[in-house]
């Protein structure tokens, strides 16, 4: 047994049925991995069992996780698991059935929560899907890098109903154990078949099967030659016995009877393994599968069959038709009983003629051993790895810093507002508009340098009519989401949209650049701000405080601006009083989005103010916030849309937002005008790289040459649409690293050029 000795694979998660569970995937995972095994024994493999019925079986220690079938979070845990446990590649046995929701789209959700390459084997390929098993398919297909098919039909219906390219798939037959050449009649006594002829079908029990057709062609083979046997050896499908016991089995049995073969069919009602079946398949003659169905791409039990050396009788279904082409079977048609009756009665009857194609067969079965399966299955895994792309070459340090560009602001805005999604880079009209863009959109507009006033004129006044037309003086509340054709659809928003707004109208009467909308700033706010005394959401108190904190700027004498920061500023405290553990520095007892919007409201409400203490618990936090967004290599990890409600827990990666490494940007330009350290520059700039491509992936999320910006990092790369939370957040961002770079030439700490 040769070690692993290949450059690439050391660790690799599989995931499909598992033994002890009774069925053919069960019976093929297991082997997979016994094979793998055998052939590398270095090579570690998690194995992840699908679970029909979580707490029925006693698996063995080489099940890394068992997953409920229907159990959506469970495959999501999996994911994590798999993420975590440091696997290169996943292994996916794929079969219908086996996976939970429509077509077994649960899987899909586990395959787009883990980064690392797929490989899928089908058990199963459609010539004519439902709505259903296309998308899950297709989905399936567009993930991994490369599909195993066990026979050439698979990779043409993959080719024509899928449209997919031939070069991702690979054909690796079914694997079969590696046994020696046998003489049925040494092995017939254990079974008490001395002087039978044996004809022998397995697997589990279900109507697809043909038995019937078997069973009908019992009269005219006995009549031909009396000591023949047919038997039918497996237990009834767990399905069918859930649904009608054994209802199926005693009908085939009274058929035997019908028919007057009683005496020779017989019924084992049994799920034996490999080794027990390798011991029926010695002891028989000749192996009948007269299957049903013509589109059966894969039969495990005909693969053992050849692999063993037996002489087969089959129906042409697709995985027959193509593993006994060439004389190496025998194949007749769907439900013809005169046909296997004709064949097998020759076969029996001509010792030869059966022992030339029992050879024939083995020789095929030796192209086909488990260890064949293993090599050309790792080789191929191994080439996923080596084709894995390259991400980034520059060193983070070397990554220029991007000027402020509106140009993907522009092309997602129009006369009414700014439109919140797109599909890519195209505005998406579905979903229309919505406060917080727009809120977003307004501080831009104040903060962007070195555009044409008349284009700022244009865009400033815009998203101030909007943020206007959605106050509604009745509910005392901003509404938020506005449909296409400017109807809202709500009386009024969320807690955070109404507190971004009053943001968005602090900055605005700071800093806008025309005094006309500094006046409406101010108007607006002295009119909507005390509806921040009515929030209970600390987010919507955070935004606020930033919105005080500006017009406390502009104008240092508002009362209500004083009182927004000094309530809500306290009220953090004591939320972080409450939540506080040794290992746990933070408001809440779980992490959400727009983390670092908390200690920053506190940093700029201590500034404000003069208080000593909001500032050194903001300080306090945001470290501690700052040290949960870093990656084992040093990289800013922006806290994952996963993390989000899960308590006292460490974060998890995905999926990354570019909201959060903004938010850490302006909090960390807070630290560094409260206390010069150089140290918030640093964090600062390590948080802006993320959108350079300085993160997990290495991939970029700026799209330099027209000022988009992807909408995250997703496990499995980035999520490509260009909504304009994302747009915003890079071009907020690219404004406060400008400043930042002003402020740094200042004091000690890195220069940062802007390209």
């Amino acid at each position: 047994m040769t070690p692993f000795n290949g450059p690439g694979i050391r660790h690799l998660a599989l995931i499909g049925n598992f033994l002890p569970r009774k069925c053919g995937i069960a019976t093929y995972t297991t082997d997979t991995y016994e094979a793998l095994k055998a052939r590398f024994p270095e090579l570690q493999v998690d194995v992840y069992a699908m679970d029909d019925h979580p707490g029925r079986y006693a698996y063995p220690p080489q099940v890394t996780r068992a997953i409920a079938q229907n159990d959506r979070s469970a495959y999501l845990d999996a994911a994590r698991a798999i993420e975590a446990s440091g696997a290169q590649a996943l292994w996916v046995q794929h079969e219908y059935g086996i996976y939970g929701g429509s077509a077994g789209e649960l899987l899909i959700a586990l395959l787009d929560r883990i980064s690392i390459p797929v490989i899928a084997t089908l058990h199963t390929v459609l010539e004519t899907p439902n709505a259903d098993e296309r998308r899950v398919m297709e989905a399936l297909l567009r993930r991994a890098a490369k599909v195993i098919v066990m026979a050439g039909k698979g990779r043409d219906i993959l080719k024509r109903v899928h449209g997919l390219d031939e070069r991702k798939v690979v054909m690796i037959p079914h694997g079969v154990p590696d046994h020696p050449l046998a003489d049925p009649a040494v092995h017939k006594p254990r079974f008490g078949w001395e002087g039978r002829e044996v004809i022998l079908t397995f697997g589990l029990l279900a109507p697809n099967k043909g038995i019937e057709t078997m069973i009908a062609a019992m009269p005219a083979i006995v009549a031909k030659r009396p000591r023949a046997l047919y038997v039918v050896l497996g237990a009834t499908h767990p399905n069918l016995v859930a649904h009608e016991g054994e209802a199926y089995r005693d009908r085939l049995k009274a058929l035997a009877e019908e028919k007057g073969v009683g005496a020779q069919v017989q019924f084992i009602d049994a799920f034996v393994e490999q080794e027990e079946l390798i011991d029926f398949l010695r002891a028989a003659d000749i192996y009948a599968t007269p299957y049903n169905n013509p589109a059966q791409i894969t039969s495990g039990t005909l693969s053992y069959a050849v692999g063993i050396g037996k002489a087969v009788v089959s129906t042409p279904y697709v995985h027959a038709s193509e593993i006994l082409a060439d004389d190496h079977g025998v194949l007749v048609g769907f439900e013809d009983v005169e046909g296997f009756a004709r064949e097998i009665a020759r076969l029996l009857t001509d010792g030869s003629a059966r022992a030339e194609l029992s050879a024939r067969a083995y020789a095929r079965g030796r192209t086909m051993l488990w260890s064949c399966l293993a090599e050309k299955a790792v080789a191929e895994i191994e080439g996923m790895l080596v084709r894995k792309p390259r991400r980034i070459s520059k060193p983070a340090a070397e990554l220029a810093v991007l000027a402020p560009d509106i140009g993907a602001v522009e092309r997602m805005s129009d006369a009414t507002g700014m439109l919140q999604h797109s599909i890519y880079s195209v505005p998406d009209r579905r979903h229309g508009y919505c406060i917080d863009d727009n809120a977003r959109a307004l501080i831009l507009m104040s903060q962007v340098e070195n555009i044409d006033a008349v284009l700022r004129d244009k865009w400033t006044t815009i998203y101030s009519s909007f943020v206007q037309h959605a106050w509604n003086p009745e509910a005392r509340r901003f509404r938020n989401f506005m449909n296409f054709d400017r109807t809202w659809c709500e009386d009024f928003g969320s807690e955070d949209s109404n507190g971004r707004t009053l943001w968005a109208l602090g900055v605005t009467a700071r800093d806008a650049r025309a005094q006309k909308h500094r006046d409406w700033a101010v108007s607006l706010f002295d009119a909507t701000a005390s509806i921040a005394l009515e929030l209970g959401s600390p987010r919507a108190h955070a935004f606020a405080m930033l919105g005080a904190a500006a017009m406390l700027a502009a104008h240092p004498g508002h009362a209500l601006s004083r009182t927004i920061l000094t309530r809500f500023g306290e009220e953090l405290i004591a939320l972080l009083d409450a939540a506080r553990r040794p290992e746990w520095t933070w408001f809440e007892i779980v992490l959400a989005y727009d983390n670092a919007r908390l200690p920053e409201a506190l940093i700029r409400a201590g500034t404000a103010l003069g208080r000593k203490d909001f500032t050194r618990v903001g300080l306090d936090t945001l470290a501690w916030i700052v040290s949960r967004q870093t990656s084992p290599e040093g990289r800013f990890r922006a806290v994952g849309t996963e993390s989000f409600g899960r308590a006292y827990a460490e974060p998890m990666q995905f999926d990354q937002q570019p909201l959060e490494a903004q938010a850490t940007i302006d909090a960390c330009v807070a630290a560094h005008e409260a206390t010069g350290e150089a140290r918030w520059t640093e964090e600062a700039m390590r948080a802006y790289r993320w959108y350079l491509g300085a993160n997990d992936l290495e991939l970029p999320l700026a799209t330099a040459q027209d000022g988009g910006c992807f909408d995250g990092l997703m496990p499995t790369g980035l999520n490509r649409n260009q909504g304009a939370e994302s747009i915003l957040a890079l071009q907020l961002a690219n404004c406060a690293i400008s400043t930042l770079s002003k402020a740094a030439a200042n004091v000690a700490g890195p220069t940062l050029a802007v390209a």
